[in-house]
C-alpha cells in the first residue's frame, strides 16, 4: 500500500525558508509523478510543483517560480519542496501527492503539513 508522509512544516517569518519532505513507500515509483499541492484557509487546493520520478522533469505554478524547487532523492524514496523567500500568501497546508505519469488523476495523498508565514 502506497504511503506518503510529509514533514518539515512550521512557522517562519516572511523572507525565510523551509524544506518540506515527502517520504514515499509501498511500491517503486518509476513511471510516477510526485507533486506538491497546497490549500489555504477558505480556498481550493492548488497545484504547486511536480517532478517525474524517473526523468526529473519539473513544473511549478507561476507564483512560486524562482522561489521553490522540488529536488528528489531516489535512494531515499523522498521528494522535497525547498521553499525560499517565503511570503505570507504561501501560508497553507501543503500536501504531497503521487500519480501515474500517463494519467491525470492524482491517486495518492499524504496527510498534509502546515506552513505558516508571518509578516
Amino acid at each position: 500500500q502506497v504511503q506518503l508522509v510529509e514533514s518539515g512544516g512550521g512557522l517562519v517569518q516572511a523572507g525565510g525558508s523551509l524544506r518540506l519532505s515527502c517520504a514515499a513507500s509501498g511500491r517503486t515509483f518509476s513511471g510516477y509523478v510526485m507533486g506538491w499541492f497546497r490549500q489555504a484557509p477558505g480556498k481550493e487546493r492548488e497545484f504547486v510543483s511536480s517532478i517525474t520520478w524517473s526523468g526529473g522533469i519539473t513544473y511549478y505554478t507561476d507564483s512560486v517560480k524562482g522561489r521553490f524547487t522540488i529536488p528528489r532523492d531516489n535512494a531515499k524514496n523522498t521528494v522535497y519542496l525547498q521553499m525560499n523567500s517565503l511570503k505570507p500568501e504561501d501560508t497553507a497546508v501543503y500536501y504531497c501527492a503521487a500519480k501515474i505519469a500517463t494519467l491525470l488523476q492524482w491517486n495518492y495523498w499524504g496527510q498534509g503539513t502546515q506552513v505558516t508565514v508571518s509578516s
